[in-house]
């Protein structure tokens, strides 16, 4: 009886085992022998893909708190970090490299003539108000933009934490107060000169003939030449621009989500390096690049030989308006 037993519970055990076995045998057979972390289950770019912000939950008003990830974040970033330092650099770099190879090869554009001694209105103190305000603030404008973009590479290293982070943020303040002053500029600039910015065909001669900055022939013009009128358009386009994508930086989400709020960003930056860049080039014409033209955004006057070389066209107009044998709106050179 003893031996009976005995054999019953090894019987009934083996069953027992081989009953285990077999249950567990198909789910063990789901599970892999190791963990790929790019498995498609475990893949975060595809589920980035499938989904173009991934959201949790919260307890705060503010919904867009509740994003996780969103896979543009990461294209702006690349940009931001990466694009945008190499697209500013290349730009200014290249033009300033191209401004002194130009002053090396031409020099200075001298009026041939020599000075006439007689000095002919050509901007009034209005209209030079509105360029020295609006310049100025460009300039403080684009010198705190570049901060964002380039001060953590050059400044950081060189004054310390401490004082950048002050210098941020004060040039952060300025950068965002003296937009307005310099957007009522571009628009008072647009209503200003407009009727003096609209191509025609004495354009198309001037470009062809180099605009007298190449040789020494200078072809007739208006009040603006083809030149001028790029860079008045370069003004207002590309002020009216950063301005407007500024404005939607500075007071985020009324009236955009975070992919306008990341575009504005991209259209901001960009255009404001590139004007930065065309910016040097009308610096360098009105300075060192052109005898007589910084006189007539200083003064407001230029010499009449002067303005028969660059804008004979013009100075005909004003000789047209002014009584028979004067000179328009002229005065002696002291």
């Amino acid at each position: 009886m003893a031996n009976w037993l005995a054999h019953a519970r090894f019987i009934i055990g083996a069953l027992t085992l081989i009953v285990i076995v077999a249950v567990a045998a198909p789910a063990s057979a789901q599970q892999p022998s190791s963990v790929n972390p790019t498995a498609s289950a475990v893949n975060e770019d595809q589920l980035l893909q499938q989904m173009k912000i991934i959201s949790g939950r919260g307890s705060i008003p503010d919904a867009k708190s509740y994003n996780l990830e969103q896979p543009a974040g990461r294209d702006w970033r690349e940009f931001h970090q990466k694009t945008l330092p190499w697209i500013g650099a290349v730009a200014i770099l290249a033009m300033l490299a191209l401004l002194v190879l130009f002053y090396l090869m031409r020099g200075m554009v001298k009026i041939e003539n020599g000075r006439s001694g007689r000095l002919i209105v050509r901007f009034n103190a209005f209209e030079r108000a509105l360029h020295w305000m609006t310049a100025t603030c460009f300039i403080i404008l684009a010198i705190t933009g570049l901060n964002l973009t380039f001060g953590k590479q050059t400044l950081l290293p060189l004054l310390g934490p401490d004082a950048f982070a002050t210098w941020s943020q004060w040039g952060k303040y300025a950068h965002n107060y003296l937009s307005f002053p310099f957007t009522l500029g571009v628009v008072l600039m647009l209503l200003l000169w407009i009727a003096n910015a609209i191509p025609n065909r004495l354009d198309l001669e001037w470009i062809k003939r180099g605009g007298g900055l190449v040789g020494n022939d200078h072809p007739p013009a208006y009040k603006f030449n083809a030149g001028q009128k790029g860079i008045y358009w370069i003004v207002v386009l590309g002020g009216g621009a950063v301005a407007t994508s500024g404005y939607f930086l500075m007071f985020p989400f009324y009236a955009t989500d975070i992919a306008g709020m990341q575009l504005a960003q991209v259209v901001h930056g960009s255009v404001a390096v590139l004007f930065v860049a065309a910016m040097f080039a009308h610096i360098y014409i009105g300075t060192i690049g052109m005898e007589g033209a910084f006189e007539s955004m200083a003064e407001g006057t230029v010499d009449e030989n002067w303005a028969r070389q660059h804008h004979s066209r013009w100075l005909d107009e004003q000789k047209n308006k002014a009584p028979s044998g004067a000179t328009p709106r002229a005065t002696p050179a002291e």
